[in-house]
């Protein structure tokens, strides 16, 4: 169904976009940033982010995730950072911690939930904004969705909502205990919104790096963000390697709204637009199915020219999310008819893998390193 992958692209790509100190991007044929930044080669191609760790066995965003993506050997640890009311840097998927924090247990906080527009969204629940880094604290994290990993609720309480300065603590602990040091994949959440509020993301960011060090070409830590103006504000503040996030292909990039900007994804993953990412940043991260588009039932169609063309313009691809689920999966995956059973990842995953991407978010870091593990080997 997939065209297979041809075995000189992919040792191109080991030896030039991707894997080292520097967070290797480049395409074929370009000298890479290792080679410019004189690192050691250090990540595999393709490499596995645990996407907000391994959240497919354990609460999102906790000590608890990121730990056991780790010790599965996923490659790269996803945060995603939104400040506080006082300005400290958490780890939230969304700052509307409602499904994420036992927040609506604390009567102490009725008062805080509020109905707010996000990125032309409206949303009523509480957020981080409205709270100090001491009142998160006495918070707790809880599985996001119970319907589907109903066997995730056993964990919820047990851990606190992480700052991003624990975490990169976590991370050199955990690096001098191994051996080797421990990436991170580190995005921006909605920093024009933020940025409207007097809590701009970049600037915390840079600073936290600067202060472990992290801030360098050969750091190991990729930032990522929805906005290309937030990577490209990034890019003045620190050196490390960037990516730019992208939805689906209809979808604008909520700066783009804000500026008036008419170009939508679909016009970012031309040639041109690619071209023009290429000159502040190193790698995009494509939905899915940028790379594979689903057809009318749901089944996955054939690949586009997305791979293809982003190597051409000296950009490495670490497309989200693939999980486990059968709800989550492409109709021609699924196994059974429990939404909420595992269907054929392994599948999903080489499929992907097939098409020449650099790099995978997951929940589920061990599925994805099993089928890694076919094409690291060529």
């Amino acid at each position: 169904m997939h065209k297979r992958q041809q075995p000189g692209r992919r040792t191109v790509l080991g030896a030039a976009a991707l894997g080292a100190g520097a967070a290797v991007f480049g395409g074929a044929g370009q000298a890479s940033a290792a080679q410019r930044a004189g690192a050691p080669q250090e990540l595999p191609v393709p490499l596995i982010v645990g996407h907000r760790g391994a959240s497919g066995y354990r609460p999102e965003h906790t000590f608890g995730s990121y730990q056991l993506a780790l010790d599965m050997g996923a490659d790269v640890i996803e945060q995603d950072l939104v400040p506080t009311k006082d300005g400290h840097l958490v780890c939230r998927h969304e700052n509307d911690i409602t499904a994420t924090t036992d927040v609506s247990a604390h009567p102490e906080f009725a008062d805080r939930k509020t109905t707010k527009t996000v990125d032309g969204v409206k949303l009523t629940g509480w957020f981080t904004e409205d709270f100090t880094l001491a009142e998160l604290k006495t918070l707790r994290a809880k599985e996001r969705i119970p319907g589907t990993r109903q066997h995730n609720t056993v964990y919820d309480g047990v851990w606190e909502v992480p700052t991003f300065e624990e975490v990169l603590r976590w991370a050199e602990r955990e690096g001098r205990k191994r051996g080797r040091r421990v990436w991170l994949h580190i995005e921006t959440k909605h920093p024009s919104y933020f940025r409207k509020l007097g809590l701009g993301l970049e600037e915390r960011v840079a600073k936290a790096l600067r202060a472990h060090g992290r801030h360098r070409r050969n750091s190991p830590n990729f930032l990522q963000s929805f906005e290309p103006s937030s990577i490209q504000r990034l890019g003045k503040l620190v050196d490390c390697p960037k990516v730019v996030l992208l939805s689906t292909l209809d979808s604008r990039p909520w700066d783009f709204v804000e500026a008036g900007d008419p170009r939508k994804v679909a016009d970012l993953v031309t040639p041109e637009g690619l071209k023009w990412l290429a000159g502040f940043a190193q790698g995009i991260g494509p939905d899915l199915t940028v790379i594979i588009p689903r057809d009318k039932d749901g089944k996955l169609g054939e690949p586009t020219s997305v791979v293809k063309d982003a190597h051409a313009a000296g950009l490495v691809l670490h497309p989200y999310t693939v999980r486990n689920e059968n709800t989550f999966l492409p109709a021609d995956y699924r196994r059974g008819t429990d939404p909420d059973a595992y269907g054929d990842a392994l599948g999903v995953f080489k499929a992907y893998l097939d098409t020449g991407i650099d790099g995978l978010f997951s929940d589920n870091p061990d599925t994805a390193l099993l089928a890694a593990a076919e094409f690291r080997k060529r």
